[in-house]
């Protein structure tokens, strides 16, 4: 505490001086935040409202992770203001303290939430949060993606252990959130087949629904709480909050228990976007008639259209655009051409066949049933290769390199890998290209998998007897990892999220070192048989591993992005798409709409 004392000190003699880009811990939030009191003179406040007691290996200490209200230019000024006109001097004067409730009832009010909306699935929602986040980043606010609620088994962990989707995830990254937690999805809803759900709420597992007991039972008591509680956190820690909605908010058979789009809108009392995919043909009726199915509440919430994924001339459609202003009262921002740029997709039907140059390494990943996180590959989309997404053996039969995905139930897996004769031509492969099992498709190349848990109705199969390993289940891990594969100095990271556990007598593929240099070895390797198997997620993500794996192809030839880390591409994506979106929307027309900011 002397020592932070000390420092703020410093800052109190120093007075105001704005962002410091040059500060050693900075930015510990968020580009274009105000560094004038890096070290808090509140510290430690003790207020619930903005920090929180957090039990560490060297006791209780207070937590302001999640506190931006110091990191606001307005407040900088007024703390120095207000710190001259007291002439306070000394971090210890109690007036400096009593200045916080004053400080909270000024500056610490909601921030301004906008909800994308989209008028069907796939109209585009996820690429414009993404951008609208990037975009008000740039602004120097403080700014936080979110959805309510999500349906994907594409999922990671946050620092904290929380799962979310991936999605949200990549949103946080073009928010330049560094800490990002559960609240940016409370609600993760994972397929299971059967129509039941595993229900991932703030981040745990919480329970399996069918569709009647999900919307009748769950909805109304702790899903409509989750949201709510997520929502007001986010508006107290953020100056906006850009929230996308799911599917589309017109379907008027859920209407009354929709918690992902309207009623959302209504809880963060947000001003809302509805955003057309023009590509599929129909875009104005579209729009015209989302808009018409809302209740007349809903309705005025609607302050923007964008007409999204435009082929060809934009002005073709200024006289339909003039028509639907005409008849809705609600301005068109803009026209959002097709973006061809590579970047995460939620949906297993969207993963298609990539043109690649001659030559290129052809890069086969099984379509699994219920493939999850096959976001692993995107890095791969990057490389000088053909990434193929297949069902069909005979494409694995001049692949270079051959990938066994996750996937949600890896049992069930296993018995399509043997009737649709999958594994019978990865034994014919075997030794030939490099396999790599991640997660689901790591069980399944093992000897057996046992899941005792079920006293009732054990499960058991048989795997493909790559490894000398079995797979048994029981609570699992969920945690983000980093480490550098086995023998080497090269750096991997990447998160771990099962319920299976691996006992294998094979040698491992990583060694993983934990914050506080304790380490284990992680996954299987035959190298000689070109056989890998892994827990970990995201093991593309840092070149080191890609061009491991691809360099035993004999057909790799690297490209400018083949040493550059997937997360310094997606972000030069991300501000690529941003500079799409800020130059084909009317900035004037939305900074008007939606103003923003404390001031």
């Amino acid at each position: 505490m002397d020592s932070i004392k000390k420092k703020v000190k410093e800052e109190i003699d120093r007075g105001w001086t704005g962002p410091n880009l040059k500060c050693e811990y900075g930015p510990c939030h968020y580009t274009g935040q105000d560094c004038t009191y890096c070290f808090c003179p509140f510290y430690p406040c003790n207020d619930e409202e903005l920090g929180n007691n957090i039990v560490t290996k060297k006791g209780d200490i207070w937590s302001c992770l999640h506190c931006h209200l110091i990191h606001r230019t307005n407040v900088c000024r007024y703390i120095a203001s207000k710190v001259k006109e007291l002439n306070i001097t000394d971090p210890s004067d109690p007036k400096l303290k009593e200045m916080l409730p004053d400080i909270k009832k000024r500056f610490l009010i909601p921030g301004k939430a906008i909800m994308v909306l989209g008028a069907t699935s796939d109209a585009g929602k996820s690429i414009t949060t993404a951008a609208l986040c990037r975009m008000i980043s740039r602004k120097g606010y403080s700014v936080t993606p979110m959805k309510t609620q999500n349906m994907s088994l594409n999922s990671m962990i946050t620092s904290d252990g929380s799962e979310v989707a991936s999605i949200q995830m990549l949103q946080s990254k073009a928010a330049r959130m560094k800490h990002p937690d559960h609240n940016i999805n409370p609600i993760l809803l994972k397929p299971m087949g059967s129509g039941k759900v595993q229900t991932i709420v703030n981040g745990n597992d919480f329970g399996i629904y069918d569709t009647d007991s999900y919307y009748n039972e769950f909805v109304p008591s702790d899903g409509i709480e989750a949201v709510r509680e997520s929502i007001s956190t986010l508006k107290k820690r953020y100056e906006f909050v850009v929230i996308e909605g799911a599917g589309s908010p017109a379907e008027i058979n859920i209407y009354d228990k929709d918690i992902a789009n309207m009623r959302a809108a209504d809880i963060a009392d947000a001003d809302c976007i509805l955003v057309v995919n023009m590509n599929w043909g129909g875009g104005f009726a579209y729009a015209l008639g989302t808009v018409e199915l809302l209740s007349d509440n809903d309705r005025k919430r609607v302050k923007g259209i964008i007409l999204n994924n435009m082929r060809g001339d934009p002005s073709s459609l200024d006289t339909g655009i003039e028509e639907l202003e005409k008849i809705l009262k609600i301005p068109v921002l803009g026209v959002i051409p097709h973006i061809n740029l590579p970047l995460p997709t939620e949906d297993s039907f969207a993963l298609s066949h990539l043109t690649a140059p001659e030559g290129a390494v052809k890069i086969c990943v099984i379509k699994l049933p219920r493939i999850a996180n096959f976001t692993d590959m995107d890095p791969l989309y990057r490389e000088n290769a053909s990434v193929v997404h297949t069902e069909d053996t005979n494409d694995l039969k001049d692949a270079d390199m051959i990938i066994i995905p996750g996937t949600k139930n890896s049992f069930e897996a296993t018995e399509w890998m043997r009737s649709s004769g999958m594994d019978t031509t990865l034994k014919e492969m075997k030794g030939k290209v490099p396999i790599i099992g991640i997660c689901g498709g790591y069980e399944i190349m093992c000897r057996t998998l046992s899941d005792e848990r079920n006293k009732e109705a054990p499960s058991s199969a048989e795997g493909m007897g790559f490894f000398d390993a079995d797979v048994s289940y029981n609570i699992g891990k969920r945690m983000t990892v980093a480490g550098v594969i086995s023998g080497t100095d090269e750096k991997i990271k990447g998160y771990e999220l099962h319920k299976g556990d691996v006992i294998t007598k094979e040698l491992p593929l990583f060694r993983l070192i934990s914050f506080n240099g304790d380490e284990c070895y992680e996954g299987s390797s035959k190298i000689k048989e070109k056989l890998f198997g892994t827990y970990i997620h995201g093991i593309f993500d840092e070149p080191a591993f890609r061009k491991f794996i691809l360099e035993m192809t004999g057909r790799y030839i690297p490209t400018k992005y083949s040493d550059v880390s997937y997360d310094k591409i997606l972000d030069e994506t991300l501000d690529s798409v941003a500079d799409i979106f800020t130059v084909s929307l009317n900035m004037n027309l939305f900074d008007k709409i939606f103003p923003g900011g404390r001031q």
